[in-house]
């Protein structure tokens, strides 16, 4: 099932594209005062946007489950000032296929950022046929995403192939910056989690529910949990699974995503070497040295293909961090690996792709447009794009526009042996992070201000071996938030629904009866 695209930090050289960051925004716009008047402004634009309904039709995609409608919510471009005008988001549902028993919408969130959600719902639909029984399976795209206001930089943000010295790297930032900027208009200082989590709350108006029920993945953890501290009493049932952080500095989400990813990959060594044929023998350790060995190696010289193709060290450390997303793809990450040692073959490593590979959408029909949105498509880098826009909206700690290349030169050698104590694989990818917001505006420090809002209680569902969003975010989201139960899942890969009978069992029982136990529960590994 295509849930949680990757909303750990993942990327490439120093591309925000890449980096858990995002676009910047007006620190928490519409959380303030103007933002509360203008909300019960009834005579304003506000007022008509509350009064609407999602108006039904069919979907622009090619093919679409049995009973997919698709439409469009006009929210304001800016919720403190909605004078400024107005975007329409992108929205689908599926009707609840046991009508007499309907309980409401469940809006599902499938991760990124920059995953679009109508895509993800025509794709993935079945995967949610039992709780589609009682409730309309609603998803959407989040604005600056797929067809809500596409964000775009026109073209590769990834600045891993400029000058080693930091004054052309962050010269190369900027100019991205600059570009993306140009190319995807007024919505881009108006992208991020804060943002969208208004717009849901008018989904959840023009949908005609009371509450918001929400099942979210990866990123889409963060979004509910935004939610629920704007809108406690508006909060349904949540579900929360792959748990992302939401106070922690991008310097030290970065670190613990190398140790999450590090602790996967251990993971998968001792799977593999318990198992014939592994081509690292049966000592986990050693098998664990040869890893840093062979990416050392490749970053020397790569890997060449009989077409051509070719793999860096720094590609393989993608294609095996895509690998580690899902236990299921194990068994060709071991294949791959034993290509490129025992036959300098890159063919395995190059088929298991990397996790921002835009394939992630799973949205064929991705240059269409969207009932209701008018003639375009989406860009080619939109996902990229929208991925950095949200997650540096989302974050008030980056370098300031005028740093001296000579002081980030100096962070990054002072934070480098961290990184490389956590991982040396993923270690020197995640260090290249830091920078990745430089040269944007500044970001809202509203999540990192979430202090028990006062929601009810929601299920939040943590995986020990996940590679994005390692467990301990589920525990410290869980005591921010105040009000949360923890499932405890065993198991390995990222997110718990996909994976585990028991997740789906507890995420089931309280989405659709409303049965939430007290305390910390679990379920085993190898479900």
């Amino acid at each position: 099932m295509g849930v949680a695209v990757g909303c750990a930090l993942l990327v490439a050289g120093l591309a925000p594209a890449a980096a858990p960051g995002a676009a910047g925004g007006p620190a928490p716009a519409g959380v303030g005062a103007a933002a509360a008047r203008a909300a019960v402004d009834r005579d304003g634009p506000a007022g008509r946007l509350h009064g609407q309904r999602v108006r039904w039709g069919a979907c622009a995609r090619r093919e679409v489950p049995a009973g997919m409608r698709c439409g469009t919510v006009e929210v304001p471009l800016d919720h403190a000032d909605p004078a400024k005008g107005t975007i329409r988001v992108a929205v689908a549902r599926i009707p609840a296929t046991d009508p007499a028993r309907r309980i409401g919408s469940l809006l599902l969130n499938f991760g990124g950022p920059g995953a679009q959600g109508v895509a993800g719902l025509a794709a993935d639909a079945r995967d949610f046929a039992e709780l589609g029984e009682r409730y309309d399976l609603v998803s959407f795209d989040p604005r600056g995403v797929g067809h809500s206001a596409p964000v775009s930089c026109a073209g590769s943000q990834d600045t891993a192939g400029e000058a080693d010295d930091a004054a052309a790297q962050l010269a190369a930032l900027r100019a991205v910056v600059r570009r993306c900027e140009l190319a995807s208009g007024p919505v881009l200082p108006y992208v991020g989690t804060v943002h969208v989590a208004r717009d849901m709350d008018l989904l959840r108006r023009a949908l005609g529910d009371a509450k918001l029920h929400y099942l979210g993945f990866s990123y889409g953890t963060r979004l509910g949990a935004a939610y629920a501290a704007l809108f406690p009493r508006t909060t349904g049932r949540m579900v929360l699974d792959g748990v992302d952080t939401l106070g922690e500095p991008l310097s030290e989400q970065a670190l613990v995503t190398a140790r999450g990813q590090q602790r996967a990959l251990d993971h998968f060594l001792t799977w593999c070497t318990h198992r014939p044929g592994c081509v690292y023998g049966t000592n986990a350790r050693t098998a664990g040295e040869r890893v840093d060995a062979l990416i050392a190696r490749l970053d020397r010289e790569p890997l060449v293909g009989g077409d051509g193709s070719y793999v860096t060290g720094q590609d393989a450390v993608a294609s095996i961090g895509s690998a580690l997303y899902a236990r299921g793809s194990w068994p060709a990450l071991a294949d791959a690996l034993a290509l490129a040692e025992r036959r300098s073959d890159p063919v395995g490593l190059l088929q298991l792709g990397g996790p921002t590979d835009p394939a992630e959408d799973g949205d064929p029909d991705a240059g269409e447009p969207a009932p209701g949105t008018g003639p375009g498509s989406v860009p080619a880098d939109n996902a990229a794009a929208a991925l950095a826009a949200v997650n540096c909206a989302d974050d008030p700690d980056r370098s300031a526009a005028g740093a001296s290349p000579a002081a980030v030169q100096r962070e990054l050698a002072e934070l480098r042996p961290a990184f490389l104590q956590a991982s040396k694989v993923f270690g020197p990818r995640q260090l290249r992070t830091v920078l990745s917001c430089y040269g944007r505006p500044p970001g809202t420090d509203f999540l990192r201000r979430i202090d028990h809002p006062g929601a009810p209680r929601m299920l939040l569902v943590g995986t020990r071996g996940d590679p994005a969003t390692p467990y301990e975010w589920t525990e410290e989201t869980a005591r921010r938030l105040g009000s949360a139960v923890v499932l405890d899942h065993k198991g390995d890969g990222h997110t718990g629904y996909d994976a585990s009978a028991c997740v789906r069992a507890y995420a089931h029982r309280f989405l659709v009866d409303g049965r939430l136990p007290n305390g910390t529960r679990s379920c085993p590994a190898g479900e």
